[in-house]
């Protein structure tokens, strides 16, 4: 085990420090517990009683995430896919946490961002302008139709607006 400046610590002590900065997936406390060089059957006996007491579930780890990011940042389903899967996730679990997010959503939350860099980019021409939006949508995951349709909108609120 390793040394720290408080002694001693368990694997168990070190997964609940580390569960107290945010909810984390089973793939992210496996790698964290080898990383501080523990046996295979300390990691394994910690993460199943993580398990059993509740604070490891990664079903529970992919909705909050898909709800803590929406709120925090508009982004589409295929980008949420890609965070949540590059958190060790299955694609069952990604997929089941995803079907919360409607096709509505994804178009609401793509017309956010057009809306958004609608504004800040108001000082280019017009034609750049649109490029750059489209940018910046196609960046966050979004398809080209709905970036094309939020970027319409957005573009649509500005003339009526005038």
């Amino acid at each position: 085990m390793k040394q720290t400046k408080q002694g001693t610590l368990s694997p168990m002590e070190h997964a609940m420090r580390y569960l107290t900065i945010r909810d984390r997936s089973v793939s992210e406390m496996q790698t964290y517990l080898d990383g501080k060089d523990f046996g295979e059957a300390d990691v394994d006996a910690t993460i199943e009683r993580l398990k059993e007491l509740g604070l490891l579930d990664d079903a529970r780890f992919a909705v909050r995430f898909v709800e803590t990011r929406l709120a925090s940042k508009p982004v589409s389903r295929r980008h949420l896919w890609e965070q949540l899967k590059s958190h060790g996730l299955v694609d069952e679990l990604i997929n089941n946490a995803l079907d919360t997010v409607e096709q509505e959503d994804e178009e609401k939350h793509a017309k956010q961002v057009a809306d958004k860099y609608w504004r800040q980019f108001q000082n280019l021409d017009p034609e750049q302008r649109r490029e750059r939006v489209l940018k910046r949508l196609v960046s966050r995951g979004f398809s080209y139709d709905v970036s094309r349709k939020a970027l319409d909108a957005a573009a649509e609120e500005t003339w009526s607006e005038s």
